[in-house]
């Protein structure tokens, strides 16, 4: 069978591809495909312990069965990450990606957008690109204290479009389950970002104001965790990319967010 490999952010970049397409027995586990793609480019295999996986547009773990034709995606550590017009939107959910700048002025747009006679609260949180570097992801040590000291310039963001939707889509059911609020708004930009500009907006909409503040910032550091956005801070002679290993799924119910612990 023949599967096609897509390659985002770091490992894009150590094999200089976006595709690859790997020969292999049919019904072979996606750890297969992984040690078949690794004799290719072994530059990659030093990044197994900190890549997820999955397999048309779905997390999968390492064991399960690829068919022929399947995509598998490598999913890189993750930071967050083109309006797609497709259908992802409804009067309750606003759930996009974005290729042009957006102001502050989105959290009044996104609001009034979601807002019904019934709604007491509208919570927003803006995202906003800043000069201090972040952590940088596996494998991006040396990179990164090459630009020690150094401000950011510019962030670029990198996105698996069908599958970040999908993930939001995910986002947007749990915040309904947990909290009851069933108007949310969640856009993230992608490609450059100077500093100072807005990369994620998030807004939630409900009739009483603690059930709001707790959807947005579920919003938030859920679609950090796991949405397969991926952030290079870029600097005047390089870049570095940044994040930790994707989550496959959702805090357990009651958990701490990454900020607080």
């Amino acid at each position: 069978m023949r599967i096609r490999v897509r390659l985002f952010a770091i490992q894009r970049e150590l094999v200089g591809a976006r595709e690859v397409e790997l020969d292999l027995p049919v019904g072979s586990p996606i750890e297969d495909a992984w040690t078949a793609l690794v004799a290719l480019h072994p530059t990659l295999a030093p990044g197994r312990a900190y890549v997820r996986f999955a397999r048309n547009a779905d997390y999968a773990d390492a064991d399960t069965a690829l068919a022929d034709g399947d995509e598998l995606a490598i999913i890189p550590p993750v930071s967050g990450g083109a309006d797609v017009g497709d259908g992802a939107s409804s009067p309750s959910r606003i759930l996009e990606l974005r290729d042009e700048p957006f102001g502050a002025s989105i959290l009044a747009e996104l609001g009034d957008r979601l807002a019904t006679d019934a709604d007491g609260a509208v919570v927003g949180f803006i995202g906003r690109t800043r000069e201090s570097p972040g952590t940088p992801a596996p494998g991006q040590e040396a990179e990164a204290a090459r630009h020690a000291g150094r401000s950011v310039e510019s962030l670029g963001y990198e996105a698996h479009e069908p599958m970040v939707l999908a993930i939001l889509g995910q986002i947007a059911d749990e915040i309904a389950e947990r909290f009851g609020v069933r108007r949310i708004a969640i856009v993230h930009r992608t490609g450059d970002v100077p500093l100072g500009e807005p990369s994620v907006a998030i807004v939630a909409v409900s009739p009483h104001r603690d059930a709001a503040f707790d959807a947005a910032r579920y919003a938030i550091d859920e679609t950090k965790a796991r949405a397969p956005i991926w952030k290079a801070e870029r600097f005047a002679d390089g870049h570095v990319w940044v994040g930790e290993p994707a989550r496959d799924g959702p805090t357990a119910p009651g958990a701490a967010s990454e900020e607080d612990r």
